[in-house]
């Protein structure tokens, strides 16, 4: 066990966990006490009742949100149920806490059945301002998603939306570096779940948004079997036939060594060491690669340096360009709220990934921002809010 391992361990120990409620304001005397319970909490009932809008002037709902999870697929940890899950969590409404100044609290499921999933969030809804949804294995977290658009609140799976629009920023500004144009990329996906499917979308959107220039010229995806395609009977009638709408558009057929030839970015949310500095060679000049596995990335960080890759990131904090969502879901969460946005639109994403990208000055060491500039937050809640601001127009 590293001493990182052993000292986390003996601070959750000590802290019984990382959250805890406080109060909004002091209940010391009888005055206080008839102010925030009865008596005087019954007209505050008698308001919500009489409109449930008002719950968000005067209760918690305006600054909370649940982060829901059924340990289906905690990230590097894989299929470890709702008390595996729960220090994960916890540790996402901390992050929320932290950098977005919203409230959250850890509702950790125990089904991984998608229909009950969808009937509890639907159920506990009224208590909160946003849903995040995290760590649901593909595919059902696109079913689960899908079927709560509807609350009247936004509800968002960060690992397929947050990564996205990370991923989106650090690829704007690795163009930037490289002095390479978004529109001549071709740019290679490895992994087709939950963060791959996303990712894949959210360049393809750009075209249909305020930003063409952002689209690439091709996007290719794999998965374990090769790259995804016309070829692949064995995709039709899932979730990634989907895909051959907006990929592959030469019917490029093989595995990962194929894919990689001739592409500019390799973008991997998939297993460690699957890239080798073999494939990378066979990159366009001056390639990008963002390997986000974790614990250990596609390309490990030394042979990364030998493959002269021009802008090398992942997911992990001990190397230059960490890849994290912990950039993206606090400002998106924090300006949805401050906005009453009853979803989270492509737009707002796209308007996050944009405000993240013009936070640095980027180099090729650093293509993102440090998550500890508050700034950093307060200009993606800035972005999300505006383009709520655009519909009401």
């Amino acid at each position: 066990m590293t001493n990182l391992n052993q000292e986390s361990l003996e601070l959750h120990k000590k802290y019984k966990g990382k959250i805890g409620i406080s109060l909004a304001f002091e209940i010391n005397d009888k005055k206080s006490l008839s102010l925030a319970y009865t008596p005087g909490v019954a007209e505050v009932s008698r308001v919500l009742a009489a409109d449930k809008e008002n719950a968000y002037e005067y209760s918690i709902k305006s600054h909370t949100v649940a982060v829901v999870s059924d340990g289906s697929a905690v990230l590097g940890l894989g299929n470890i149920g709702p008390y595996g899950a729960l220090p994960v969590m916890e540790g996402k409404a901390a992050l929320f806490k932290a950098f977005g100044g919203v409230d959250a609290f850890p509702i950790c499921l125990d089904t991984q059945n998608p229909d009950e999933i969808i009937d509890i969030v639907k159920k506990i809804s009224p208590t909160f301002g946003g849903i995040n949804l995290e760590d649901i294995k593909a595919p059902y977290c696109f079913k689960i998603e899908d079927a709560l658009q509807d609350l009247g609140i936004p509800v968002f799976h960060d690992d397929q939306h947050g990564t996205a629009i990370v991923v989106l920023a650090a690829i704007v500004n690795a163009a930037k570096v490289t002095g390479k144009a978004m529109n001549d990329m071709n740019i290679i996906i490895n992994g087709a779940g939950a963060a791959g499917t996303a990712i894949a979308k959210i360049l393809a959107f750009a075209d249909k948004n305020k930003h063409p220039e952002m689209k690439p010229k091709n996007i290719i995806m794999c998965d374990s079997k090769g790259i995804i395609g016309k070829h692949r009977e064995d995709i039709i009638g899932m979730y990634k036939e989907d895909f051959l709408e907006f990929t592959n558009i030469d019917n490029l057929e093989g595995g990962l060594a194929e894919a990689v030839a001739g592409t500019d970015v390799f973008i991997g949310v998939s297993k460690a060491d699957l890239l080798t500095p073999e494939m990378v060679a066979t990159m366009k000049s001056n390639p990008i690669v963002f390997a986000m596995a974790n614990p250990n990335p596609e390309i490990s960080y030394e042979n990364a340096q030998k493959a002269k890759i021009a802008v090398f990131g992942t997911g992990r904090s001990d190397y230059p360009n960490q890849i994290n969502n912990v950039l993206a879901f606090p400002g998106i969460f924090r300006g949805a709220l401050r906005a009453r946005a009853p979803q989270i639109t492509m737009e707002m994403k796209l308007a996050a990934a944009v405000a993240l990208a013009g936070c640095v000055e980027p180099s090729a060491d650093r293509v993102l921002p440090d998550p500890f500039e508050k700034s950093v937050h307060n200009k993606v809640a800035d972005a999300v809010a505006d383009c709520m601001k655009e519909r009401l127009i």
